[in-house]
């Protein structure tokens, strides 16, 4: 039972229970019309998000088989559009085979990998007196550089049966392991400060079963164990919305990933997948996962269980069209936009922008539909789109009218929408290879999801720069210009000019994640009536990977 977390299950439906009180208790039937706007800011930018997804484990459970693969990776009709796996380090090497197939249909399907052990060898541990449990099991203090390497192990394994992994754990839910491997803080800082530096892979830490700070605060603080830390990884098992900011993460971590690394919710009872308004808390659970503690990845438990997203007869459950709602439409490298969180009463939406679109899913958790009004800061929509699940449709599809910058939306009763809005045709795309003037910089194809036919790659530390010289505006006036790029690692900083003037100085581009991953950022600039110049010039480092800007209106 250790598998399912049955004393977590009993404290969830706990919560279950009093969220469903409270909601009724605050419920105002027959409420026709929004408290206030949703107003959605373009150019207030939040986190990069890098997708959602759930675990395969055939170890435990069986593979997933070849058409399970296609329905969650796949972003068709009838598919979850999944775009992270997480799978399992098992201690014993002869296992690990069963990782390999799955991980390579997501793979291909355009996902990213990422792992976690529950134990490692049994060479490497031992038993200790814990709490009075003289079973409990930890790794071995003379073991830390052996696992390192049993961890760098599996990697290769991976990679030489082609699995790029994107990053590997160091160890799943350490405070929770009563038949697993248990980890005290500061034996875990320890490893991340001495041992983790040497994992040839993104290193995950601590996954916490309950996002309990304890866990990563000794990471945090600690220089060195921070720098060998890539994404500080979290589960929300039991976890109340009030504990899931973290500003001692928002004031150390920068340039690191924020990922929730294991849930599910609100239960794992038997064949709960489907019950109604139930699983519509799982599309709140991730906007309060996204809106209020900010992480970048969303990852469920088993993506083929009784309670999970696809169900044991391989098709998708109440709670996966739920997920579906986010995962199909927000798309790595996407980024999260302010906008108003809780509008109305029992009203919940949040905002993501990439690929020239704004996506926005709107939860309406009362019993009586909802006009509601959505307004654009600094862009305009030219189309909207929609996708509804209630009691009796799974993401029927739909289109909104639109007036400019805003749109108006009735939001059935106990639901879930999303919009995915086409920005105005105002928005002109200028890419960075073409009809621009390169210093210290080259056009490459190396990396793959540019638009165009390449990108334009900053090759020297300082100085590097890339020169638009034909942006034309119709209107003078505040412009807002979209950046598409790529950035592996930490941060850079680009001086911007226009029209051969500096307009800001050491503006930031954060890390997307990887070279592949291409993310956005937007600044605001004023521009003539006319043609234009625009460039960025690298300050002090390297710059990132340059695909192209979207220059649209401003305000």
């Amino acid at each position: 039972m250790s598998r399912f977390k049955k004393p977590v299950c009993a404290l969830l439906a706990c919560f279950t229970m009093l969220s469903l009180i409270f909601s009724v208790a605050v419920s105002v039937p027959n409420q026709a019309l929004a408290a206030s706007d949703v107003t959605i800011n373009l150019s207030a930018e939040k986190q990069v998000i890098r997708g959602f997804g759930g675990i395969n484990h055939p170890v435990w459970i069986g593979d997933l088989t070849a058409d399970q693969r296609e329905t969650a990776f796949g972003n068709g009709d009838n598919q979850l559009g999944f775009s992270i796996l997480r799978i399992h380090v098992d201690e014993d090497r002869t296992q690990w085979s069963k990782e390999v197939e799955t991980a390579k249909s997501a793979i291909a399907r355009g996902a990213i990998v990422f792992a976690s052990p529950w134990n490692p060898p049994s060479d490497m541990t031992e038993t200790f007196n814990r709490n009075g449990d003289t079973s409990a099991k930890r790794l071995r203090y003379d073991k830390y550089a052996a696992y390192a390497q049993y961890l760098n192990d599996f990697v290769m394994y991976m990679k030489n049966n082609g699995v790029d992994l994107y990053a590997i754990s160091v160890q799943n839910e350490p405070d929770y392991a009563h038949t697993w491997t248990w980890w005290t803080p500061a034996e875990m800082l320890r490893f991340m400060k001495e041992n983790a530096g040497s994992i040839q892979c993104w290193v995950i830490a601590p996954e916490s079963f309950s996002y309990l700070k304890n866990m990563s605060d000794p990471i945090l603080n600690d220089p060195q164990a921070l720098a060998n830390m890539d994404i500080l990884g979290a589960h929300l098992y039991g976890t109340p919305f009030d504990n899931f900011s973290y500003p001692l993460f928002k004031e150390k971590g920068a340039g690191k990933d924020l990922w929730m690394t294991e849930v599910y919710y609100p239960n794992s009872d038997n064949q709960s997948a489907d019950r109604w308004p139930e699983a519509l808390n799982v599309s709140y659970h991730i906007h309060k996962a996204m809106a209020k503690g900010d992480f970048q990845a969303y990852v469920w438990w088993y993506i083929r269980r009784q309670y999970g997203p696809i169900k044991e007869d391989g098709t998708i459950s109440k709670r996966g069209y739920n997920m579906a709602h986010f995962s199909k439409f927000v798309r790595p490298g996407y980024v999260r936009i302010d906008a108003t969180e809780n509008p109305d009463t029992d009203v919940y939406t949040s905002a993501y922008k990439g690929d020239n679109k704004v996506v926005v899913v709107a939860i309406n958790r009362g019993t009586s539909a909802k006009s509601q009004h959505f307004v654009l800061q600094n862009g305009t929509a030219s189309k909207v789109s929609s996708w509804v699940t209630d009691a009796g449709r799974n993401m029927a599809p739909g289109s909104i009218n639109t007036s400019g910058s805003s749109f108006a939306a009735q939001l059935p009763a106990q639901s879930v929408t999303t919009f995915v809005v086409d920005l105005g045709s105002n928005g002109t795309t200028y890419e960075a290879e073409t009809g621009t003037a390169l210093t210290d910089a080259v056009v490459e194809t190396v990396y793959p999801g540019y638009n165009g036919t390449g990108y334009v790659n900053f090759n020297a530390s300082s100085g590097a720069a890339v020169q638009w010289n034909g942006i034309y505006c119709a209107v003078a006036g505040t412009k807002n210009v979209n950046f598409r790029y790529a950035l592996e690692t930490g941060s850079r900083k680009l001086d911007v000019y226009v029209n051969g003037t500096k307009a800001i100085g050491n503006a930031e581009f954060t890390a997307t994640g990887s070279w592949s991953a291409w993310g956005n950022k937007t600044i605001q600039v004023s521009m003539d009536s006319g043609i234009n110049t625009l460039k960025v010039v690298t300050t002090g480092t390297e710059g990132p990977n340059m695909d192209s800007i979207t220059v649209s209106p401003g305000s």
